[in-house]
């Protein structure tokens, strides 16, 4: 199968519901009391006047490594995220050693997270679940409502929380689990950058080694799509002991988003 026709059948079966039973304007009272950089981020995203978003879709192409000094490898990748039962499904494809291909699968449904990389997607080269992957995938999630869709996260479980002039938290809450992030604007109200520490990496040196550490999601720019403010690209970057280590680079797909439709559409 192709990657999207493998990705799709796979958001299909998810058993994810199909639509929220109903759906409201985003209005300038409703988010009257948050702080006021994230007023303004919210503004800037112009989310007010529109009808909450409730799912996305979309792909990226750009380029992935697995260790700092390695080659950069080309990947293409698909996702899906449901706020109505927060979930996120992420596949991504990579040339490996610009050759071999491998499956990357990443999941938050049900509260549970999966991580399964696949050689050929027929073998098994990590198999990840647990509390760390619960969490990372939770966080990652917020992360893509944060970057495309942030009217997803105009809802009870989320709380919105002052830092500074330029920067607040955001602390989502699902089935009992939490995660935090901070997230930094611009005078317009623009991300620049998303962090937290709520995401486990193998480590480099030792890859039996899990590890906690900050993950940060810095964008290159922003255009505005049929109406919607979108980044022009993103970095996903560990922050670890030895410094620094950027290993992924994505671009979205011109005309690949979609928002607000059924997983099994």
């Amino acid at each position: 199968m192709s990657m999207y026709t493998r990705f799709s059948s796979e958001v299909a079966s998810a058993g994810l519901p199909a639509a929220p039973d109903s759906v409201e304007v985003v209005t300038s009272v409703q988010i009257a009391s948050l702080p006021e950089p994230a007023q303004r981020y919210l503004h800037f995203m112009r989310v007010v006047g529109r009808p909450q978003d409730w799912s996305i879709r979309l792909g990226f192409t750009g380029r992935f490594r697995t260790k700092p000094k390695q080659a950069w490898m080309k990947c293409e990748a698909w996702q899906y995220d449901s706020r109505v039962s927060v979930a996120r499904i992420f596949h991504i494809h990579i040339r490996f050693a610009g050759l071999l291909p491998v499956i990357g699968r990443d999941t938050y449904v049900g509260g549970q997270g999966h991580m399964l990389i696949r050689l050929l997607d027929l073998f098994t080269i990590a198999d990840g679940t647990g509390e760390e992957y619960d969490t990372g995938e939770l966080v990652t999630y917020l992360n893509d409502a944060v970057l495309v869709a942030p009217s997803m996260l105009l809802v009870p479980e989320v709380s919105w929380l002052s830092v500074d002039a330029s920067s607040f938290d955001l602390r989502l809450t699902d089935r009992g689990r939490a995660v935090t992030a901070r997230i930094t604007v611009d005078q317009d109200g623009a991300p620049t950058d998303f962090s937290t520490t709520d995401r486990f990496c193998y480590d480099p040196d030792e890859p039996a080694k899990l590890l906690r550490a900050r993950w940060t999601t810095p964008i290159a720019g922003w255009e505005v799509v049929d109406g919607r403010p979108l980044p022009t690209g993103a970095q996903a970057v560990w922050h670890l002991p030895r410094g620094p280590f950027a290993y992924a680079d994505f671009r979205l797909i011109p005309g690949s988003l979609v928002f607000n439709v059924p997983p099994g559409s």
